[in-house]
């Protein structure tokens, strides 16, 4: 399965929420103009109350003129019996014997028709020519028969093969109710305000007073958030530096520790040496967790003693990573809420510890964002960024939310790079980013 089609079936409860909200938008619209034409007559051809014409009097029908009497022609005299002549009648001459025509010699039997000579004068056909056969002339078709190609004949089979089209989607003309209340649509789908205001106001540019149906509007919506999306949609960088240092963070619960086992899968599969520090050393089950997503992936995993300094195992992991050749170290850490002043100290500790054995790193550092936080996933990016110089973004748990949008307010408002996104708990559910999928997602476009 595509990881698209996956993205469709599994994510957004939003996509069907945008859907829903959508339709019941151009329905109520829709709706609004069948009524007003309704509460507006037609005007009437003729007022029902005038009293119907009295039809004129159908003019009698003239009598038939009696055809003048044709002088009456005289009745031709019959012609008198021509006197016979008194002439004896001259006995009746005895018909001569009636020369027979000469018989026809005895109806023999036909001599051997000798072949004409004619025949052999004829000059030899050509080989194998066939006369040419006169083109058959159709018979100058009746008035009701056409000669155009079937496909071009509004007859029976026309009618059959061109039946009428299914009664097409409802729509309405996009005026500013419209547009208010796609503004509304998207700001809860939580794009924030001033994207859902810029998307929609880009929507409207040059359509106001344009019918448009519900997959249109789908349409135009998914063209304009992945133009918004287009710019941020980068893969995580690869640098020669051995080993490239990523650092994950992010809140309690976000999914950093699945998201590190599925990458790691993914870079090993590329080919590349991978070694994961259990940074969360206040939780023993993270640890297990990571532990389970190493063997999955194929990936060894450091750990340290419960209670452990983070700040310590990062550094130990970085001495371990170099010596072994690794191409890529990615180090865990504890999840922490942004509010939290002293565990993001805790982070920035981690962050000057591991810059003493690498002044450059780290080289990247993912914040992983839990979709289903919705708009506080915008000051979580706040506050991470300003501690940890956060480098990209990993969205996960898309599958879970109603409010997909807040990726497009993060890409609108911050402009990070967003890595990759999951929507799911298997280890192939995690995929680069890609704005034009996502965008159809969203909406719940078939695109």
């Amino acid at each position: 399965m595509s990881f698209f089609k996956k993205l469709k079936d599994k994510l957004f409860k939003s996509s069907s929420k945008l859907e829903e909200g959508l339709e019941a938008i151009v329905a109520e619209g829709a709706e609004e103009e069948v009524e007003a034409q309704a509460a507006t007559p037609e005007p009437q051809p003729e007022p029902t109350t005038k009293p119907e014409p009295i039809p004129e009097p159908e003019p009698e029908p003239e009598p038939e003129p009696i055809p003048a009497p044709e002088p009456e022609s005289e009745p031709e005299p019959e012609p008198e019996p021509e006197p016979q002549p008194e002439i004896e009648p001259e006995p009746a001459p005895v018909p001569d014997p009636v020369e027979l025509p000469p018989a026809a010699p005895e109806v023999q039997p036909a001599p051997p028709v000798e072949a004409p000579p004619a025949a052999p004068e004829l000059p030899e056909p050509a080989p194998v020519e066939l006369p040419e056969p006169a083109p058959v002339e159709i018979p100058s078709p009746s008035p009701s028969v056409s000669n155009e190609p079937l496909a071009e004949r509004p007859g029976f089979l026309g009618r059959l093969f061109k039946r009428p089209a299914a009664p097409s989607a409802p729509r309405r003309v996009l005026d500013d109710a419209m547009l208010e209340s796609l503004e509304e649509l998207l700001i809860q789908s939580d794009m924030g305000v001033d994207t859902a205001l810029r998307v929609a106001a880009n929507l409207a540019e040059g359509r106001m007073g344009r019918k448009l149906s519900v997959p249109e509007i789908k349409d135009l919506l998914a063209g304009e958030v992945a133009r918004i999306m287009e710019p941020v949609a980068k893969p995580m960088p690869l640098y020669k530096t051995k080993p490239q240092v990523v650092l994950v963070v992010g809140v309690n619960g976000s999914g950093k520790t699945t998201t590190i086992g599925k990458l790691a899968s993914q870079f090993r599969a590329a080919g590349k040496k991978v070694v994961i520090a259990a940074g969360d050393t206040f939780r023993a089950a993270a640890v297990e967790q990571l532990q389970v997503w190493g063997e999955r992936a194929g990936v060894p995993v450091m750990t340290a003693p419960e209670g452990s300094d983070p700040a310590s195992l990062a550094f130990d992991a970085m001495t371990k990573a170099q010596a072994e050749g690794a191409d890529l170290l990615m180090i865990d850490t504890a999840g922490r809420l942004q509010n939290r002043q002293d565990l993001m100290e805790e982070l920035a500790k981690i962050v000057r510890v591991i810059r003493k054995k690498d002044p450059d790193a780290p080289h990247n550092t993912l914040l992983v964002l839990d979709a289903t936080t919705g708009q506080n996933a915008l000051s979580q990016v706040d506050i991470f960024r300003k501690i940890a110089d956060v480098s990209g973004l990993v969205m996960t748990k898309l599958d879970g939310t109603a409010k997909g949008g807040v990726l497009v307010a993060l890409a609108d408002k911050f402009g990070l790079p967003i890595h990759a996104i999951g929507v799911g708990e298997q280890i192939d559910d995690l995929s680069p980013f890609d704005p034009e999928e996502f965008a159809r997602a969203l909406v719940g476009s078939d695109g």
